[in-house]
């Protein structure tokens, strides 16, 4: 079992990679392969997108290694391939980001990235720290999360989710904003699960061994 951890200068890598090695031994997830390579990531058995900074650079940082973007999609649209996106690689999962510019997503699930905006002046932008998770679904990767659970967050946009039930965890930031999104064979979370302690990390362990 490989997960490819995609590697287009757009992620933490090195935090990431550490937490899905340690998980990936705790419960015999397999190998963690960091890659850019289009053919590894078409063998892979998982493919985790990791991401920070602004949603337009990182989408045109993976759109320009050659093959990349193409191989992760059909993997994961035609292969039915688990996928994790984490931070601006969850956004990327939107149809449309609107920060700078109005961006193209990967489209997998509905809805639009746009700026946190909490009803509290108080609340500053970026959404940066600890917030507590509210479950709004059950998902397979979230067994053994609750809801009150920490997660840690650094993001200036978020996702409006068009199909509620795609939102499986939201935060309230003076408002709900979104945390966790899934359908099918996808997830993506907004914080860094490698940074959120104990339960990130069950969050990864549960993506590596999740039979979808």
């Amino acid at each position: 079992m490989i997960t490819a951890l995609i590697d287009y200068d757009s992620g933490n890598l090195h935090s990431a990679q550490k937490a899905f090695e340690r998980m990936a031994k705790e419960v015999n997830g397999g190998e963690i392969i960091v890659t850019a390579d289009p053919g590894v990531v078409a063998q892979a058995d998982r493919i985790v997108l990791p991401g920070d900074g602004a949603f337009p650079h990182c989408r045109a940082e993976l759109f320009a290694r050659t093959g990349l973007a193409e191989a992760i999609v059909e993997a994961v649209t035609v292969n039915a391939r688990p996928f994790l996106g984490i931070c601006v690689g969850m956004q990327m999962l939107a149809t449309t980001g609107h920060e700078y510019e109005e961006t193209p997503g990967f489209g997998w699930i509905a809805g639009d990235i746009r700026k946190i905006k909490p009803a509290d002046p108080a609340l500053k932008v970026p959404h940066m720290g600890w917030n507590d998770l509210v479950i709004d679904h059950p998902h397979p990767v979230l067994a053994g999360i609750k809801t009150g659970d920490h997660a840690y967050f650094v993001h200036s946009y978020a996702m409006d989710v068009a199909n509620p039930n795609e939102r499986l965890a939201h935060v309230d930031y003076g408002g709900d904003v979104t945390a966790i999104i899934g359908r099918d064979t996808i997830i993506g979370m907004q914080f860094h699960p490698e940074k959120s302690q104990d339960a990130g990390l069950r969050m990864i362990g549960n993506f590596l061994t999740w039979t979808p």
